[in-house]
């Protein structure tokens, strides 16, 4: 009697299907840097977008309001994501923002690389691998409401000043959103400071 074929596959050709998984892994893993995360921002495409998108298809996000928008002709250029405090100053009786005191970590958009930052006051940012500075002007920021009860508001800051040659040096625009704690203490103060942690998502835009 003639034997059946068998329904197995034969187990020569299933390291062939393995390895060939594991291959198309590594290429995303390589995309984007291992341990990099964005709250709200996390839609980093493996490979480059279609040149056509506004802001290169990285980092769009609905949930960002649309007072928070740079002016058009800027495009996206890095998202870090960032965990510190807000530093309040006793005032007259009240808790007043002193300065932010965190650290940033993400990536830039063209072309995908790893960034870290020191943020401080100013408000200023800067690389601690190539030295770039960036200022904001405390004059042009927009402010929005968090969708967290009880953290920093969202904001826009104009860029005012730069120096350097490395990621911030080409800075015009920020916004700071998906903010989640920071906010002051509650009720009167009698004099000192006090630190609130907080965490948020900083994106940099440059002129297209």
């Amino acid at each position: 009697m003639a034997q059946r074929p068998s329904a197995v596959r034969p187990l020569a050709q299933r390291p062939a299907r393995i390895a060939a998984a594991f291959g198309a892994l590594a290429v995303v893993s390589v995309a984007v840097p291992a341990g990099v995360s964005f709250a709200g921002t996390d839609r980093v495409p493996a490979a480059p977008p279609a040149p056509a998108a506004p802001d290169g298809g990285y980092g769009v996000d609905p949930r960002i309001p649309d007072e928070l928008a740079p002016p058009p002709g800027h495009v996206l250029h890095a998202v870090l994501k960032a965990r510190g405090v807000q530093i309040y100053e006793c005032r007259s009786g009240a808790w007043t923002p002193r300065e932010p005191a965190a650290s940033l970590t993400g990536v830039t958009v063209r072309p995908v690389k790893r960034v870290s930052a020191l943020h401080f006051r100013g408000p200023s940012w800067q690389s601690d691998q190539d030295g770039s500075l960036l200022e904001g002007d405390p004059e042009g920021v927009v402010r929005v409401a968090s969708e967290h009860p009880g953290s920093l508001q969202q904001l826009r800051v104009r860029a005012k000043a730069t120096s350097g040659t490395g990621t911030f040096a080409k800075v015009t625009w920020i916004q700071r959103i998906d903010t989640v704690g920071g906010a002051a203490p509650a009720g009167a103060c009698a004099g000192g400071t006090a630190s609130a942690p907080y965490r948020a998502v900083y994106r940099f835009f440059v002129a297209a």
